[in-house]
C-alpha cells in the first residue's frame, strides 16, 4: 500500500535529460569543421571547411585569403598530439583528410579549443631573387624575423644586429634623431637577449641604411640571413653509430648534419642515390667516388665510360651507407618524407608519377604531389606581375602576451605578439635587386620598393648576372642536366620506405619540344612555331659580321621557351635543318629560320653548342625577327614602305612589349657606365649635398658651379640626347630635388646655365616624406638665396600640373631674367600612373614652352634619375617619331645612364614610358614631319 502511494506521490515530482547523447548528435549532424591558423604577422583566422575536407581545400583557403601567387613555398604546420616526450611537428598533407590528420573526434567536439594550426615557410629557396613577388619576400622576412628572435638560426651577436637593424629600416625608415633619439628600441625586440649595448649597435646599423625602402631593407635582410648554417635547414634530431645526439637537416641543396648547432658534413643530393627508413632506423646510400687514375690527358670517351659505369652500377656495389637512430617510426618517417619533399621540390622539373604496385608490394607509397621550384618560376615569369600594396606589421614589444608556435631545436621561445594586421593586397608591387657577397651594410637597388627617386641604390660593378670570365673568354656557367639514372626497385618491410634521390624524368618525356645530345657537347632542339608563326627567339652574328651566330633573345612563354633542353641566349648555333651556318650572312640565317616554317613538317632543328659562348658585349644588329603585322591594339596608317625603320622599331617595341622580353633586358641593362667615376660627389664637404648616398652624377658630366659660395659641387648632370637625322640635340639638367641646404646652389646653376626653364616631376611632400625642398617662393613674394632674387609672379594649379612664373634677379649686377617652372602633380605616391594621358598632355606642354630654346633645361625630381629618366625619354622618342628615325628604348636608356647614373630606376616606369611611346605612335598623337617623310 505504501510502496503504491511512494510512486504515485514522486513519479511526477522527477526526470532525466541525457545531455551528452543530444550534444553527440547534434555534432554528429554539423557538417563543416572549423581550424584557426595562425598567420606569420602573429595575426589569427579562423576558417570553415567541410568536415571530410583534404588538406589541399584548407590550405587553397589560407593561399587565397592572403592573396599569395607563390604559393608553393609554404605550408601549414600543427602539433601532433603527444605521444611522446618529443611533442613532433607535422606538415598538413594536401592529399589527407584535415580531421584525421588532426586527430579531431567526433566525441570531443565542441568542447575542446579550436584545433591550431601555423601558416610556415615550407620550402626555403636558396636564393631570395627567385622568389618574384615582394609579397611573397615579405612572409619569408616574417619567417626569419621570428626565426631570429626566437634563437633558432644560431645567428652570431654581430649578424643579429645586422639583420635587426634591416628590420628596423624596414619598419620605421629612415633614422631620425630628432623623432628616434637613441631610445626608440627600448620597447622593441628584434633580438634574442637583448641589451643595451646590442642596441646601440643596432642603432648605429641602422643609421647606414638612409634610402633603403621596406622592400629594399627586406631583401638585404634576406640576402645576409640566407648565409646562416641553419637557413632554410629542417633539422631532426638523430643519433648516429655511436649513440652520439646530432641533428640531421634537410635543405634546398642535400641532407646536412649538425652537432652543436656546427656544420660537420654535407651530402648534396647529387651524391646520394637512395634514402630510405626502416622502423626507427633512416639509411642514406651515397654513390662511391670515383677513384680510378686517369692520365694528365685522358681520353674524353673512355672518361664518359667510366661515369657511365659508375652511373648505372646496380646498387650493392655501392659501398657508403650511413644509418642513423630516430626516437620513433613516426620521427623517422617524417624524416624520410621531408627527404623526398625537398629533392622533388628543387631537383625535379615535375614531381615524379608513383610507379603502379600491385596489392603485395609493402612500403610506403608516398610521393611529393605539389608542384616544384621549376614549375613555380615558370609559372611566375609567365604570369602578369600582379602589383600590390600592403601593410607591414611592427616587431615584437616587450610585455606583451606570447603567442605558441611550434619550436624547431625545443628551446623555449620568447616571442611577443605585435599588432595583428594581416597584409592586404592592392595596386602596387616591386621587384628589388641587392648586391651579393658584401661584408658591411649595403643599400639594394633595383626596382625600388615606392618606385620613385627616393630609393636608395649601392654602387656595383656593371657585370650582367651569372656571367663570368674564363681564360677562354666570358660564359655564362649552367650546371649540366645529369644523364637519366637507371629506374630501380624498392621494397621494403610495413614499416619502411625508400626513394630513388638520382632518378629524373627522361628529356624525351618533357613537353614543349625534344632534345638529342652528342658526345661532343652538341644538342639538337626541335621546335614548332606557335599559331603566329613565332618560334620566339632572335639570333646575332653571321658570316658577314665576322662573328658566329648566337641567340641573342629568348621571349618568354614561346616554343623557344618551352623547349627541352630550352634554348638559351648566347647559345651558338651550329646547323640549321642540318645546314652548316658558318658561311651564312646574318640575313640568309634569319630567312632560312623562317623558311622552316614553309617545309612539310614545319619543324625547327637547331644544333646548338651550349657552352653560351659570349665574346665580347656586341651591338645587336639592326635587323631583327619583326611580326608580319603589327597586333590589332597597334595599327596605324604609316607613309612609305611597312618596312620602314621607325615602322619597324615599333613592330619590335610591340612585340617586346607583348612578350615581356623588352622589360627583362631593361633589367639586365648596367646602371652605371664602367669605367666612370664619382669621386667629388664621394668627397666629405659633398657628401651632405647629396639628398641619397649612392645617388651621385659621373665626375665627367657633372655641372660645376663657379662662383658658388660653398664649392663646385651640386647633384646635377649634363645629359644631351641627340635626334639623329635632324641635327637637333635637345639639351637637359638632370638633376635631384633641392635640399634646405642646396637651394641657393640650385638657383646658382639655373643663372649660371642661362637656363629658362625648370621642370619638376614630384610634389614636396610623398607619403609624410619630404622628396623636395620648396626651393620658390609663393605667389607675390620674393626670396633672397645669395646674390640671387627670385619673385613668383604668376601661379596656375589644376588637378594634374602647377605653372610658374618667375624672375631671377643678381643684386650684384641687377641683371634679370625669367624662369618659367612647369610642375607635374599627377604621378601617384606609389607606381606609375595608371592611364597616360595627364603625362602626355604635361609633356607635350613641355614640349611647347622648349620650342626654340637652345639653353639646357633643368629636370628633376626627388633624385634626378626616375621620373627624370622617364620625361626625358618620351619626349626624345617623339622626336624621333618627328624626325622618322626608329625609336629603340633601350638604346635611348643606356644613352641616358652614359650621362647619369641609374636614369629611370624601375621597370614599372620604363613599361610605363614604353606603353606611352606605343600610344602616341598607334593613335597618330605625334606624326612625322613633312619634311622627313620622304625618306
Amino acid at each position: 500500500m505504501l510502496e503504491g502511494v511512494s510512486r504515485r506521490a514522486f513519479g511526477g515530482s522527477s526526470g532525466t535529460y541525457n545531455v551528452r547523447a543530444s550534444e553527440l548528435a547534434r555534432h554528429k549532424a554539423l557538417k563543416t569543421l572549423r581550424v584557426q591558423v595562425a598567420l606569420l604577422d602573429d595575426s589569427t583566422q579562423v576558417f570553415e571547411i567541410e568536415k571530410r575536407a583534404k588538406g589541399q581545400a584548407l590550405l587553397d583557403l589560407v593561399f587565397n585569403h592572403l592573396e599569395l601567387i607563390e604559393r608553393d613555398f609554404f605550408g601549414l604546420q600543427y602539433i601532433e598530439p603527444a605521444t611522446s616526450n618529443e611533442n613532433p611537428r607535422r606538415w598538413l598533407d594536401p592529399l589527407k583528410p584535415v580531421k584525421k590528420q588532426l586527430r579531431i573526434r567526433t566525441k570531443t567536439l565542441g568542447t575542446c579549443g579550436l584545433p591550431v594550426l601555423y601558416f610556415r615557410v615550407k620550402f626555403w629557396v636558396s636564393d631570395p631573387g627567385k622568389l618574384t613577388e615582394e609579397y611573397t619576400r615579405y612572409h619569408v622576412f616574417l619567417q626569419l624575423r621570428r626565426d631570429i628572435l626566437e634563437d633558432r638560426l644560431g645567428a652570431q651577436p654581430s649578424t643579429a644586429a645586422l639583420l635587426a637593424s634591416y628590420a628596423l629600416q624596414s619598419e620605421v625608415g629612415d633614422y631620425c634623431l630628432e623623432e628616434h633619439g637613441n631610445a626608440y628600441l627600448a620597447d622593441m625586440r628584434l633580438v634574442p637577449n637583448q641589451t643595451e649595448d646590442l642596441e646601440k649597435k643596432i642603432i648605429e646599423l641602422h643609421k647606414l641604411h638612409k634610402g633603403q625602402t621596406p622592400a629594399d631593407a627586406e631583401f638585404n635582410f634576406l640576402d645576409h640571413a640566407k648565409r646562416l648554417d641553419l637557413y632554410g635547414v629542417d633539422l631532426h634530431k638523430v643519433r648516429d653509430s655511436t649513440n652520439r645526439e646530432i641533428h640531421l637537416g634537410v635543405t634546398a641543396i642535400g641532407l646536412v648534419v649538425f652537432q652543436n648547432a656546427i656544420k660537420i658534413n654535407t651530402f648534396s643530393w647529387a651524391k646520394i642515390v637512395k634514402i630510405s627508413f626502416k622502423r626507427k632506423q633512416f639509411f642514406i646510400q651515397l654513390r662511391r667516388e670515383l677513384t680510378e687514375q686517369t692520365d694528365s690527358k685522358p681520353d674524353p670517351s673512355s672518361f664518359l665510360q667510366i661515369v657511365k659505369k659508375r652511373l648505372y652500377k646496380k646498387s650493392e656495389n655501392y659501398d657508403s651507407v650511413l644509418g642513423f637512430n630516430l626516437a620513433s617510426y613516426r620521427a623517422c618517417k617524417c624524416l624520410w618524407k621531408s627527404c623526398v619533399e625537398h629533392h622533388t621540390f628543387f631537383r625535379l622539373h615535375t614531381p615524379r608519377t608513383p610507379a603502379r604496385k600491385n596489392l603485395l608490394t609493402l612500403g610506403s607509397k608516398f610521393r611529393y604531389s605539389g608542384r616544384t621550384e621549376f614549375q613555380t618560376v615558370e609559372d611566375c615569369k609567365r604570369r602578369a606581375r600582379v602589383e600590390r600594396t600592403f601593410v607591414r606589421s611592427p616587431s615584437k614589444r616587450f610585455a606583451r602576451q606570447t603567442v605558441p608556435t611550434p619550436s624547431d631545436l625545443g628551446r623555449k621561445a620568447r616571442s611577443g605578439s605585435g599588432s595583428s594586421l594581416r597584409p592586404r593586397t592592392d595596386s602596387s608591387g616591386y621587384k628589388v635587386t641587392s648586391l651579393q657577397g658584401a661584408k658591411t651594410p649595403k643599400m639594394a637597388w633595383g626596382e625600388a620598393q615606392t618606385p620613385e627617386d627616393e630609393t636608395g641604390l649601392a654602387d656595383r660593378e656593371d657585370v650582367d648576372r651569372g656571367v663570368g670570365v674564363g681564360e677562354e673568354g666570358v660564359g655564362v656557367a649552367r650546371p649540366l642536366a645529369p644523364p637519366p639514372a637507371p629506374p630501380s626497385t624498392s621494397s621494403s618491410s610495413a614499416s619502411s620506405g625508400e626513394s630513388d634521390v638520382g632518378a629524373s624524368p627522361s628529356p624525351d618525356h618533357q613537353p614543349g619540344g625534344g632534345s638529342e645530345e652528342s658526345a661532343h657537347g652538341l644538342v639538337t632542339i626541335r621546335m614548332k612555331p606557335d599559331e603566329g608563326g613565332k618560334f620566339g627567339f632572335n639570333v646575332k652574328g653571321g658570316a658577314d659580321q665576322n662573328l658566329p651566330v648566337l641567340v641573342s633573345r629568348v621571349a618568354p612563354n614561346t616554343p623557344a621557351d618551352r623547349c627541352y633542353p630550352r634554348l638559351n641566349e648566347g647559345d651558338q648555333v651550329l646547323l640549321i635543318n642540318g645546314r652548316d651556318v658558318s658561311a651564312m650572312t646574318h640575313e640568309q640565317v634569319v630567312n632560312f629560320i623562317r623558311a622552316s616554317r614553309e617545309c612539310h613538317s614545319g619543324e625547327l632543328v637547331l644544333t646548338v653548342k651550349q657552352n653560351v659562348y659570349l665574346a665580347e658585349e656586341l651591338e645587336e644588329p639592326a635587323f631583327q625577327y619583326v611580326p608580319e603585322a603589327l597586333p590589332t591594339s597597334v595599327s596605324v596608317g604609316v607613309p612609305g614602305s611597312q618596312t620602314a625603320p621607325l615602322h619597324e622599331s615599333m613592330l619590335l617595341l610591340s612585340e617586346g612589349l607583348e612578350a615581356g622580353s623588352l622589360v627583362a633586358q631593361f633589367e639586365q641593362m648596367y646602371r652605371r657606365k664602367p669605367g666612370l667615376t664619382v669621386a667629388e660627389a664621394r668627397r666629405p664637404e659633398n657628401e651632405k649635398k647629396n639628398r641619397y648616398r649612392d645617388i651621385s652624377p659621373y665626375d665627367t658630366t657633372r655641372v660645376i658651379l663657379t662662383n658658388a659660395v660653398s664649392g663646385d659641387y651640386i647633384n646635377a648632370s649634363y645629359v644631351n640626347m641627340e635626334i639623329q637625322g635632324s641635327g637637333i640635340i635637345n639639351r637637359y639638367i638632370a638633376c635631384q630635388g633641392p635640399l634646405a641646404g642646396t637651394c641657393t646652389d640650385f638657383w646658382q646653376m639655373v643663372w649660371e646655365q642661362q637656363s629658362t626653364l625648370v621642370v619638376m616631376l614630384t610634389t614636396v611632400v610623398e607619403q609624410g616624406r619630404v622628396k623636395c625642398h620648396r626651393y620658390w617662393p609663393r605667389l607675390y613674394e620674393t626670396v633672397d638665396f645669395g646674390t640671387l632674387q627670385v619673385t613668383c609672379l604668376k601661379e596656375e594649379e589644376t588637378t594634374g600640373f602647377a605653372f610658374r612664373e618667375f624672375t631671377l634677379i643678381n643684386t650684384q649686377n641687377q641683371d634679370e631674367r625669367h624662369i618659367t617652372h612647369m610642375q607635374y602633380l599627377a604621378w601617384p605616391d606609389h607606381g606609375v600612373p595608371d592611364d597616360s594621358t595627364e603625362f602626355l598632355n604635361f609633356v607635350a606642354q613641355v614640349r611647347q614652352a622648349r620650342t626654340g630654346m637652345v639653353e639646357p633645361t633643368i629636370v628633376h625630381c626627388s633624385a634626378g634619375i626616375g621620373r627624370t629618366g622617364v620625361l626625358i625619354l618620351m619626349e626624345t622618342a617623339q622626336c624621333l617619331i618627328e624626325a622618322n628615325e626608329p625609336v629603340y628604348p633601350l638604346d635611348v636608356v643606356r644613352s641616358m645612364r652614359d650621362q647619369r647614373a641609374m636614369m629611370i630606376q624601375t621597370a614599372s616606369q620604363f613599361r610605363f614610358v614604353c606603353e606611352a611611346i606605343e600610344r602616341v605612335y598607334s593613335e597618330g598623337l605625334v606624326k612625322p614631319l613633312a619634311e622627313y617623310q620622304q625618306r
